[in-house]
């Protein structure tokens, strides 16, 4: 008999919301229906920040071709930093709260559905970002999305009601800020590089993003008036916000952005700070494979 092609499920047992029940139970139709397709299938569980990122890189040096993830947006984000460059491509199951990467991708965001199409899926070749060291493959960003992102942390609670309450009770605390963006100074309510078009939720900062053309989005919101608030959310879910009046935005390789004092930004969604107040931004044309 021929010898089976690997194929590797990374699970993150504290992501996502789904229960420690759920996630055995899809861990279970993973290996039942790997080993149906023909495969050799494996799951291996991350034990600590950036675990993801470590296992995706030893399987690629064991020649794996198909690794899955199971998990949220932050786990999602350190598989694909191991497979960035790589021959090995990455299957999506989205079990997180916002799934932006999977939403804009067209994946199937009910778990045993987007299983099935990660084994039987082909590589299709996508773009990632950087912000400093930082991989991003949906948004990265700085300004409000950046308070949201650190406030959201600290929750104990995730899921999409506790973001609404975090992103609610932001607004009313967060001040626009200024930053120098290529030797110009700015005042911003937000500033977002978008290599996918929305940050989760079908929230669509980046309504006309190609997550394959070389480029990212770099999108601002300037300050805006209270009362103009309902209208841009409406539009930030309705896929217009690129026809507000405060938004704009334009296609790069490249920036730099620099503030006054450590800058917050968000990478995935993920909250990071960096203490020397300055991001270079720089776009990764066909870095990674993705299982369509």
């Amino acid at each position: 008999m021929a010898n089976r092609s690997a194929v590797l499920a990374i699970i993150n047992p504290n992501s996502g919301t789904t229960s420690a029940e759920q996630k055995a139970l899809l861990r279970d139709a993973f290996l039942r229906q790997a080993d149906a397709l023909g495969f050799a299938p494996e799951v291996v569980q991350t034990t600590h920040p950036g675990h993801a990122t470590d296992i995706a890189r030893q399987a690629v040096a064991q020649g794996v071709n198909r690794i899955i993830v199971i998990g949220g947006d932050g786990t999602i984000n350190e598989t694909a930093t191991g497979l960035r460059k790589s021959a090995t491509s990455l299957g999506i199951v989205p079990i997180g709260s916002g799934n932006g990467l999977a939403r804009h991708l067209g994946i199937p965001l009910k778990p045993l559905q987007a299983i099935e199409r990660a084994l039987k899926g082909r590589p299709v070749i996508i773009d990632s970002g950087e912000i400093n060291e930082y991989p991003f493959f949906c948004t990265a960003g700085m300004g409000f999305e950046a308070y949201v992102a650190h406030e959201f942390a600290k929750e104990p609670v995730r899921g999409l009601p506790t973001y609404i309450r975090t992103a609610f009770r932001s607004f009313w605390n967060y001040k626009p800020q200024r930053f120098n963006v290529a030797d110009q100074e700015k005042e911003l309510f937000s500033m977002t590089f978008a290599n996918a078009g929305q940050f989760g939720n079908n929230a669509w900062m980046a309504p006309t993003a190609n997550i394959s053309d070389g480029h990212l989005e770099q999108c601002e919101v300037r300050p805006f008036p209270t009362q103009a608030a309902g209208m841009l959310a409406w539009q930030l879910f309705n896929k217009s916000l690129n026809k507000s009046t405060y938004w704009r935005g334009h296609s790069i390789t490249k920036a730099t952005v620099e503030v006054d004092g450590p800058l917050i930004i968000h990478a995935d969604g993920e909250p990071l700070t960096l203490p020397t107040g300055k991001a270079e931004i720089r776009i990764l044309p066909g870095s990674l494979l993705v299982l369509l």
